[in-house]
């Protein structure tokens, strides 16, 4: 995510009345604003923006530095009845570099983007001194995007040069300062902007890592206004990229769909994948079960016992039990004689 304070420098001269551009070339340079706005803060929640004008009375500083859209616009509303006079390239630039300097967080980024609408004059038509600007700004590391639209665009020379390339050329360092031309048709300078290398690193800092972007996702972007929107991107700003995610994302959830019933006729495999882990081996035993083997583990232990005490008791032999009976059957007979007797005598005792 690009780190970045960035001051933007719009023109406030009478060339901004003309209508070349709809509704005119002011209004279509603060759309331009605030879509530079939009996609710087939600790149990166630490970016900050301000704006100052350079035509009227000079270059005045309008917002140093803000997260807040309404303070941008209202700056742009009180500019609306400013309109006037001439712009000053060379002035305005230096004024917003001492700004930027003066910045509360100094690992931001400087960048500096102007919008140019007017014919150049004065210091800006002299190259010689553009590019001495240019130098120092890239000594300072202070990044240039300039945006020409209107009479700002320039007839190139037998060489194919502007005064506004060669500035831009020499103020780049890697590549950070770009110059975007945009001329009247009917593409808004917004347009132009957010497809443009100025905007470019900002919009895929909004779109998330495993969308193609280079943010980030889930709690790491939590504290982007990027999440506010659907898939980190604004429609208003880019129609056609949420549309192109949004079928994207229908495409994935409808093939989720469609492999759903093969994992729902294994549920086994289904929770498996779903706790991401191994199949584990069967449940324990319910209590019905550990009862009914309990009870089958008494049983089957009574019976041996009684295998065991019938084991244990003398086996009888062959006959023994006829002996038994025979001598059981004698005493009773022997009892009985000697009761008979008994009484026998006893008679013959009460006759005598």
């Amino acid at each position: 995510m690009p780190l970045e304070a960035t001051m933007m420098v719009i023109d406030n001269s009478e060339y901004m009345r003309n209508g070349d551009y709809q509704p005119t070339r002011f209004d279509a340079q603060a759309d331009a604003v605030n879509v530079v706005f939009q996609t710087k803060v939600d790149s990166n929640p630490e970016n900050t923006v301000g704006i100052m004008s350079m035509a009227g009375k000079g270059a005045e500083v309008l917002v140093t530095h803000s997260k807040d859209l309404g303070q941008i616009l209202q700056a742009i509303h009180k500019t609306s009845s400013k309109i006037g006079g001439e712009i000053d390239i060379p002035t305005a630039i230096n004024v917003a570099q001492l700004a930027l300097k003066h910045r509360e967080n100094k690992n931001l980024r400087q960048r500096i983007i102007v919008f140019v609408g007017s014919p150049l004059d004065g210091q800006a038509a002299d190259e010689k001194i553009m590019v001495k600007l240019a130098k120092k700004l890239k000594k300072n590391n202070v990044a240039v995007d300039i945006v020409c639209f209107g009479d700002g665009i320039e007839e190139p020379d037998s060489e194919g040069k502007t005064i506004m390339k060669s500035f831009v050329e020499a103020a780049s360092s890697s590549d950070n300062s770009h110059l975007v031309i945009v001329p009247a048709s009917s593409n808004l300078i917004s347009d132009v902007l957010i497809s443009s290398p100025v905007l470019s690193e900002d919009r895929s800092a909004s779109i998330p890592a495993e969308l193609g972007g280079t943010g980030g996702s889930g709690a790491s972007g939590s504290g982007s206004n990027a999440n506010e929107f659907e898939f980190g991107v604004d429609p208003s700003l880019d129609p056609e990229l949420a549309m192109a995610l949004r079928l994207s994302m229908q495409e994935a959830q409808a093939r989720e769909a469609a492999s759903a019933p093969s994992t729902t006729n294994n549920p086994t495999s289904q929770s498996s994948q779903m706790s991401g882990a191994t199949p584990t081996i069967p449940a324990d035993p319910t209590d019905d079960e550990e009862e009914a083997m309990l009870q089958q583990a008494i049983a089957m232990s009574t019976q041996e016992q009684d295998v065991d005490m019938d084991e244990d008791a003398p086996t009888p032999k062959p006959g023994e039990d006829d002996e038994m009976d025979e001598d059981e059957g004698e005493d009773e007979a022997i009892a009985r004689a000697i009761a008979m007797s008994m009484e026998d005598s006893q008679g013959e005792k009460d006759k005598k």
